[in-house]
């Protein structure tokens, strides 16, 4: 298995002036976020706005990111959705459109018990070979996956490689990184507990505010890793404002807006998400200022 990685980005999804999925401006930001120090890319996330694409365009946008890196960084796509049955197909689909890995998320909505989390992403793992990231966010999903059915999940099934924590209770992550196995991924899946996390024993990051700081978050894990946690704290501390700002209105709307000032096509976000609020955009332009240059 490859290895998945320490700086990864949950990449934007660029839409064109009619609101399709701009294929071309994928691949350029694509390439774009590698250069920068980026090991892999999640496709189709939360971020992505993944539940707002059909199944034609996850597709279609795995496989053009997937080209355009090439063997240069890991793709990660995102196959996870409430119902069972689409998520098995997903996740058929994207390895055929060339993803390295697959990102499942907890069910939303249907609020399942640990037992029927077992037996749905069960079914994911027996249905592809691909490493599976578990995604867990209960502010988005109103479930939490709790570690002990995490780490019984991985035990059951080799495939199931690593989990993007967002659950935001250190704790939780704190017991999966003592209690998984070796080779076992653990990611903070929320920027301000980048290092905080790595402090507990975790591998690394998916991202948002990755987009505008990749360079700042090798930096800052070559810090940690280095044992200079001075100047990790430092960097943390410096990135703080960027980290904030871009979650002071619903993810994604403000990290997209953020890079149409750094030069990408990506258009606005799908309804029900709307466009960037005003008054909140003239208090990040100083702010994403320096990373956007």
């Amino acid at each position: 298995m490859k290895p998945l990685g320490s700086i990864v980005t949950a990449m934007i999804t660029p839409f064109d002036e009619r609101g399709g999925v701009n294929l071309d401006e994928a691949k350029r930001l694509a390439r774009w976020l590698v250069s920068r120090g980026n090991d892999g890319l999640v496709v189709g996330g939360s971020t992505g706005e993944g539940m707002t694409l059909d199944a034609a365009e996850r597709v279609a946008l795995v496989s053009a990111v997937k080209e355009a890196v090439g063997e240069g960084a890991i793709v990660i796509a995102n196959a996870g959705t409430n119902d069972t049955r689409s998520s098995v197909n997903g996740a058929k689909e994207a390895m055929a459109a060339g993803a390295d890995a697959l990102l499942a998320v907890v069910p939303y909505y249907n609020k399942p018990t640990q037992s029927g989390m077992l037996a749905h992403f069960g079914a994911m793992a027996d249905a592809v070979p691909l490493p599976i990231v578990i995604y867990n966010i209960p502010g988005r999903t109103a479930a939490n996956m709790l570690p002990e059915t995490l780490l019984e999940l991985a035990r059951k099934h080799r495939n199931v490689a690593g989990v993007k924590e967002s659950s935001g209770d250190l704790k939780q992550i704190a017991t999966i990184v003592r209690d998984r196995a070796p080779g076992f991924v653990v990611w903070s899946g929320d920027d301000h507990l980048f290092l905080p996390c790595l402090a507990l024993g975790a591998d690394g990051i998916v991202g948002v505010a990755s987009h505008l700081c990749s360079p700042q978050y090798r930096e800052l894990f070559d810090a940690f890793r280095g044992g200079d946690v001075a100047r990790a704290a430092q960097i943390h501390a410096e990135l703080l404002a960027l980290m904030d700002g871009l979650f002071l209105v619903t993810n994604p709307i403000a990290v997209k807006w953020a890079m149409r000032r750094a030069g990408f096509n990506v258009g606005e976000c799908r309804l029900p998400l709307d466009g960037m609020p005003a008054g909140l955009a003239e208090r990040l332009d100083p702010i994403i200022a320096p990373y956007v240059a």
